[in-house]
């Protein structure tokens, strides 16, 4: 995702955040309190990007921090364990809201609380991962927005024919502590103009998924699939 879609869709974000707080407000609360829970490094620069974009974007919604917001940030900087902690010290918390960012995080999340509001991106399936009901009318207390629709993985593989026309074959790399993106496995993949065999490839480490990657079969392509 590239930094101008990540931002459009933070948008969006912040204004489906926006209802749980002017909730509270009319309770006659002063400060709202919103946790974010990020998966990466505290001096990630592209993730800092991100988090200056959705602080301007409550701003604009007349939320300020130090005035009537307080943010609880947390980095879990690609650490399970730390993530699963960090998820259980927001939710004590009790904030307004929660927003997050990846499968990882929001499957943390949402084992702590079935009650806070919480807002995701960068999710692949949040159908398949149990976040949501559906699209339309997720339920419970998630939602959010998808940078890839699982209905686009026939026009990857299209777009791969293209380009390698002799790909006979074809490879999903995913990570396995996320969820397993059957959606991305079935139907889209199996066209009947583009018959490619597929199969899943579970990948823990990075070490060895470049590994990997820079050792493809010949004539058959890998896709690495998001968190």
């Amino acid at each position: 995702m590239t930094r101008r879609d990540f931002i459009t869709i933070l948008g969006s974000t912040v204004t489906a955040m926006a209802w749980p707080l002017a909730a509270r407000t009319q309770q006659g609360e002063r400060m709202r309190r919103i946790g974010v829970l990020m998966a990466y490094a505290e001096n990630d620069l592209t993730a800092q990007s991100w988090l200056a974009a959705f602080r301007a974007a409550l701003g604009k919604l007349g939320w300020t921090e130090g005035s009537n917001l307080r943010i609880e940030l947390r980095w879990s900087a690609g650490d399970a364990d730390r993530l699963r902690m960090l998820a259980k010290e927001l939710v004590d918390l009790r904030p307004n809201a929660i927003f997050g960012v990846t499968t990882p995080v929001i499957g943390a999340l949402a084992r702590e609380t079935r009650t806070i509001p919480i807002v995701f991106t960068s999710v692949s399936d949040p159908i398949g991962s149990g976040f949501a009901a559906n699209l339309a009318h997720p339920g419970a207390n998630i939602t959010g927005f998808m940078a890839n629709d699982p209905a686009l993985g026939g026009k990857w593989v299209e777009l791969l024919k293209e380009i390698a026309p002799r790909t006979v074959r074809l490879a999903l790399l995913f990570n396995p502590a996320t969820v397993v993106p059957i959606r991305y496995l079935s139907p889209p993949f199996k066209l009947p103009h583009h018959p490619l065999p597929s199969r899943r490839v579970p990948l823990r480490f990075m070490p060895r998924m470049r590994s990997k990657a820079l050792s493809p079969p010949r004539h058959a392509i890998q896709v690495a699939a998001s968190s």
